[in-house]
């Protein structure tokens, strides 16, 4: 059975360096790669029907471009480096939606890129690699 490395993508600095770790591994073992894009949102606001149907338009509007200057050149590139690649943009805690999407696609290795945020920040809202270490269903490779 093929492998499948779920792999953090955001066009950051931090997810180009998950990006190259995976992709050489992928062509190694011959692992299928998943690139996701996940929009942080929080479900928790008040808003009007005329705001909530203007979110819903940004939204759509932020998943296409995700998807179009963020991860389709990106996947080309991989496609053309001999690569089975597949691409998902979802909205959500980034954490919990690629633990989700690990089990969705029944994959067998996260990786992703540490921003080395540090500080108030990084004490207030944790991180997205040290949330994946503590609870990630399936192996969960933080690239330095």
């Amino acid at each position: 059975m093929s492998e499948t490395y779920l792999i953090a993508f955001d066009g950051s600095a931090a997810s180009e360096r998950a990006l190259e770790f995976g992709a050489e591994r992928a062509h190694a073992s011959k692992a299928r790669l998943l690139l996701a894009h996940v929009l942080e949102w929080s479900p928790y606001s008040f808003l009007s029907a005329e705001e909530v149907a203007e979110r819903h338009k940004r939204r759509t509007e932020e998943v296409g471009r995700a998807e179009t200057v963020i991860l389709e050149p990106v996947r080309i590139k991989l496609i053309e480096q001999g690569l089975r690649v597949e691409t998902v943009v979802r909205y959500g805690h980034v954490a919990e939606v690629l633990g989700d999407l690990a089990t969705e696609y029944s994959a067998t290795q996260i990786i992703v890129g540490r921003s080395g945020e540090k500080g108030l920040q990084a004490r207030l809202f944790g991180s997205v690699a040290g949330t994946l270490a503590q609870a990630a269903l399936v192996p969960c490779t933080i690239v330095p």
